[in-house]
């Protein structure tokens, strides 16, 4: 068992296979994930087994650009 979901898994989870459609159904769940160089999700097994340990890290944004507040 790796630190990712295989795709097969990550199908599963999502019930989509189509890669697109797999992305969107993450969004919807609100479960964190990557997406590699071919353009499929990838899912940390902590995003969903409730662990924060490697959850994708917010981007680094220039402190110039960011929004006050």
């Amino acid at each position: 068992m790796g630190i990712f979901l295989d795709q097969n898994e990550v199908s599963e989870l999502t019930g989509r296979k189509m890669k697109t459609r797999q992305i969107v159904a993450l969004r919807q769940m609100g479960i964190p994930f990557f997406i590699n160089a071919t353009g499929h999700a990838i899912v940390t097994r902590s995003a969903i087994e409730g662990r924060k340990d490697d959850t994708p890290k917010a981007a680094w944004v220039p402190r110039m650009l960011r929004t006050a507040g």
